[in-house]
């Protein structure tokens, strides 16, 4: 987490702020370029045209950056899904809807998706307050799903439509980044399957 300065007037406290975005930014930039777990306090100072202590005035270590970096992932992530399902008229198109907002969030935000759905440093372990924002995600998917339950056909519960869901969405999207991420999204060999995840899911769980 970030370090507290209670005694800043609000113009100090808006200043550090624009400085912790800066930061921000400027390791997500050495991660995209680098490699999520390439990011170091020494390399990211240099970016900034700091010396390394001076990054500690804001992050206690590495990983508090990590954690801080998880944090604003997810809270994109939550945005970014709200934004895309909201105009949903059916159930399909939520569920579309929903594969296409994991699928371009990844492609719009590789070093944070990787961060957060792949767990890619050695050592790294988000603080529960981060943990607790996926976590709430996590449930709004499964009230979700239980709205869902009435309009299908299923012996799956909520949690499990939900963990097959995100498993089929991570596997399109893992595998599109892998092989062909330079494509977007409805193009290359797996970036062009979420229509017939849709129409198999629609067939699979449509009342007779």
């Amino acid at each position: 987490m970030t370090i507290s300065a209670p005694h800043l007037s609000p113009h100090q406290l808006h200043k550090r702020q624009r400085m912790i975005t800066s930061i921000l930014d400027a390791a997500r930039q050495i991660m995209r370029e680098e490699g999520v777990a390439a990011l170091s306090m020494q390399a990211l100072a240099r970016h900034l045209d700091l010396r390394a202590p001076s990054l500690y005035n804001y992050f206690a270590s590495k990983m508090d950056l990590y954690d801080a970096l998880f944090r604003l992932g997810f809270t994109l992530y939550a945005q970014h899904m709200q934004n895309m399902i909201q105009g949903a008229q059916s159930w399909q198109d939520e569920l579309r809807l929903a594969f296409e907002a994991y699928f371009t969030f990844a492609q719009r935000n590789p070093e944070l998706y990787q961060l957060c759905f792949e767990r890619p440093v050695p050592g790294f372990e988000p603080s529960p307050e981060s943990l607790q924002i996926s976590l709430d995600l996590l449930q709004a998917s499964y009230q979700r799903a239980e709205r869902l339950l009435p309009l299908i056909s299923s012996d799956l519960s909520a949690q499990q439509i939900v963990d097959l869901l995100i498993s089929m969405m991570h596997g399109i999207t893992a595998l599109h980044i892998a092989n062909q991420p330079q494509l977007p999204l409805g193009e290359g060999r797996f970036g062009s399957l979420i229509p017939a995840v849709i129409q198999v899911l629609e067939k699979a769980w449509a009342k007779s």
